[in-house]
Formats: structure tokens, C-alpha cells, sequence
């Protein structure tokens, strides 16, 4: 366990920012959690940060920020046709996957490149090009951060939505997740390539776990900056969800709007397309802007801090209201 007094967060978030946290702990052992949380949680407000990849810091934190570094991808069952693995916390997302593709195992291939930590992805239930967390999700361990009680949580009792779950409402600040399992495919794989991005390459090929990573990954380079160049957050913002009156209201009105079916009765908005349209598309300043490729990524160009950050945020979702009176949700954990 190390500790740090007034610590710089630069290095702890992918946004680059650099505010400060009085108190922070970086955790190899979860043994070492008693320690920390029975001296010190009672009177002061607590973080748990893994990756610092969905969270923008606008102010120093004057509190304790937990940072969750345990490691370690174990095998616990399997049969003909799957794998039951448990995932430390602290694991980078994308080393697992990758983990899961030289293995052959599926199920995760269309999650690759995801920036952050295995822990942080329940909480979120990231996603991309039609397969979530929850999909492959079998349940999760932690510790209650008032009682320091151990729980484990079913796929059905962490109430998964889209990027959401229990984790932020009712379990919001009170838990620390610290390994998570999944259910992952051996054989008759059932692959995903519905988004077009997929279908363009893939379409006409035999399909395989490595072929459908390395697509996902070449894609997303294509259209994400590299954190260590450009600070950033992958998506900042949410693609709303309409209701269908509310979509056929937008159709008649904008008839190029990129749209998707999620169920009867719901459709889901391309976020990306409206900030496009509201001229945000590369919009820049000497500390922040909009990524070029990608509209939905705001970046830091070196020096910004987080409320520079925030008010380029603040300024596209008012601009994005007074369009198209759609209000964008921030995918992001603000501070």
C-alpha cells in the first residue's frame, strides 16, 4: 500500500487534469481496506478510483481517494461450452480482453480498447458496437464502504441499464467493487458485428474472437485520441433515449437524424450527430476542444484545467437544448 499527502491527480485520470487530493491510497491488497477505511472513513467523504478514465476532477478532493490496484484473472469453472472467470478490480479492461482473445474465450471481443479498469465496468455497464457488460456479466464482490461487510451481487440484483447500474443510484459511494466474474464462451461463439463500422470488413470473412478484436481496435484508433497525447474521456456524453412521439417529432423535423430501435417503444439518438450539426465538430481553443473524428470526445490540449473542461461541456449541452431540445446526460463522473 502506498500513501500520498496532497497528491497530484495527473497521473491518476485520464483527462490530464492536475487538482489535488489530500489523501490518497493506492491499494495492491484489499486486506489493507480494513486498515483504511475503519481509521478514516467515518468523517471524511471517500473516492474509489480505478483507471480515472470516466471522471473529470474540477476541484481538489478534500477527502480520501482509494485507488484499486489488485490484480489477477482466475479460472473458477467450466463446461463444454463456457468459462466462469473472476477478474481483479485493479485489472486493466483491455488487458483482460485481450487475455480472453489469446485464450479464444468470447463473448468480450467487441468490448476491446475500452479504457479503465475492471472494476469500474460493472458500474458503468460499458458497451460498444451492441454488446454491454452486462451481456457476459455473471456477478460481482465487494466491500461495503460503512460496515466494511463483504457482498456479492447477481447480474439480475446490480440492475444493469444503459451505462448505468445499482452502482449509481442506490450504491452509489457506499461500495468498493474488488473482482468481478464473467461468462465467457469456449466454443459456438456467438459473434456481433450489427454495426455497420463491423459489417464493412467482417461481412464476407470467417469470423474468429481475433479478427472481430482487432477490427474493434483498429476502429476505435481510428476515431479516439490516445489519452497520453490528448487527454480525454472517450465519450463525454450519453446518447439520449426518446420515447417514439418524441422521435417521430425529431424525424419530421431533422430527417438525417442518426437514430436506433432499442425496444418498442424507445429509440436512441446519435449524440456524436448533434454536436456535429451545432458546429462543435473540431471546435478548439488553446486548452480544450472537441476531437476532430470523434464529437462526442472532449480533449485537453495540455494545460487545461477541469472546469475549462466543464464549461466546453456545459456550453455544447445548452447549444444542443436550444437546437433540437434534447438535453445530453454526461457520461462522465464530474468532481
Amino acid at each position: 500500500m502506498k500513501v500520498h499527502r496532497n497528491a497530484s491527480l495527473k497521473n491518476f485520470n485520464t483527462f490530464n487534469v492536475d487538482e489535488k487530493a489530500r489523501i490518497l491510497f493506492e491499494i495492491n491488497n484489499i486486506s489493507d481496506l480494513s486498515n483504511i477505511l475503519s481509521k478514516e472513513a467515518q468523517k471524511d467523504e471517500i473516492l474509489v478510483l480505478g483507471g480515472g478514465s470516466n471522471i473529470l476532477f474540477t476541484k481538489s478532493f478534500d477527502g480520501i481517494i482509494i485507488n484499486i490496484k489488485n490484480r489477477g484473472i482466475k479460472l473458477i469453472e467450466e463446461d463444454e461450452n463456457t468459462v466462469l472467470v473472476e477478474v481483479s478490480a485493479g485489472e486493466n479492461w483491455h488487458d483482460f480482453v485481450l487475455w480472453a482473445v489469446k485464450n479464444n474465450f468470447g463473448g468480450i471481443e467487441n468490448l476491446s480498447l475500452i479504457p479503465g479498469n475492471v472494476g469500474a465496468a460493472p458500474i458503468q455497464n460499458i458497451g460498444a458496437y451492441g454488446v454491454e457488460l452486462k451481456d457476459i456479466f455473471h456477478s460481482c464482490r465487494g466491500v461495503m464502504l460503512d460496515s466494511l461487510n463483504e457482498f456479492e451481487l447477481t447480474k439480475s440484483e446490480c440492475e444493469f441499464d444503459y451505462r448505468s447500474s445499482i452502482f449509481k443510484s442506490k450504491f452509489k459511494n457506499k461500495i468498493i467493487i474488488t473482482s468481478v466474474q464473467f461468462i465467457l464462451t469456449k466454443s459456438r461463439h456467438n459473434f456481433n458485428i450489427n454495426y455497420n463500422d463491423l459489417k464493412i470488413n467482417l461481412v464476407n470473412t470467417e469470423l474468429t474472437i481475433k479478427k472481430i478484436s482487432d477490427e474493434v481496435i483498429r476502429i476505435r484508433k481510428s476515431k479516439l485520441p490516445d489519452p497520453k497525447s490528448f487527454g480525454n474521456c472517450g465519450s463525454f456524453f450519453k446518447n439520449p433515449i426518446v420515447n417514439i412521439s418524441r422521435y417521430k417529432s425529431l424525424i419530421d423535423k431533422f430527417p438525417k437524424i442518426p437514430c436506433h430501435k432499442i425496444n418498442k417503444s424507445n429509440y436512441k439518438i446519435s449524440a456524436a450527430w448533434l454536436i456535429d450539426q451545432s458546429g462543435f465538430k473540431n471546435k478548439k481553443d488553446k486548452k480544450v476542444g472537441v476531437y476532430v473524428n470523434q464529437p462526442l470526445v472532449i480533449i485537453n490540449h495540455g494545460n487545461a484545467s477541469g472546469r475549462d473542461l466543464l464549461n466546453l461541456a456545459n456550453n455544447i449541452k445548452e447549444t444542443i437544448y436550444s437546437n433540437f431540445e434534447i438535453e445530453l446526460e454526461e457520461e462522465v463522473l464530474i468532481i
